[in-house]
């Protein structure tokens, strides 16, 4: 897991040219002028989700874990949230669904770690990251959202 300004992550995040469709896209003048949906920036291998929601008040958040795919959860505006812990510490209540392309479950109160992301800031989720996303800094908010997928294979190559 890796967490920082967008202005800061071409020096920071690795695997340089599998990351550069992501970034160039999250840089976008117009990113929160983009209708929600999905956006290929390399086929199936790299794309973007954009998303508008209100974030929630959850005192037990719901995990997620990933295996095919590395998130990069950029906040285009508003302040949200995201749980963060070891996936050893996911405690699976939903196995592994290859549709989904993701497991859920539960980790206890005080062994997961808060992510607070503000407007220009991202969050880069690997496999072994179990995350909770959308939670409420405070009271529940709007937010623009774009998770890029980027394929744990691309990085490989």
């Amino acid at each position: 897991m890796l967490t920082t300004d967008l202005k800061n992550a071409e020096s920071l995040v690795p695997g340089g040219k599998v990351f550069k469709p992501a970034l160039e896209f999250l840089r976008r003048p117009d990113i929160r002028d983009l209708p929600d949906g999905k956006y290929g920036l390399d086929g199936e291998r790299v794309f973007a989700l954009v998303q508008r929601y209100e974030t929630i008040a959850a005192a037990e958040p719901r995990f997620e874990a990933h295996r095919k795919f590395i998130d990069v959860q950029f906040l285009a505006s508003g302040t949200e949230i995201i749980g963060w812990a070891p996936l050893s510490g996911l405690a699976v209540t939903e196995v592994y669904d290859e549709e989904k392309e993701a497991c859920f479950g539960g980790v206890p109160p005080g062994a997961w770690t808060p992510l607070r992301l503000e407007t220009g800031q991202l969050a880069v989720l690997y496999p072994e990251d179990a995350h909770a996303p959308r939670l409420a800094d405070g009271a529940p908010a709007p937010v623009i959202k774009v998770v890029v997928k980027i394929s744990v294979r691309a990085l490989a190559h």
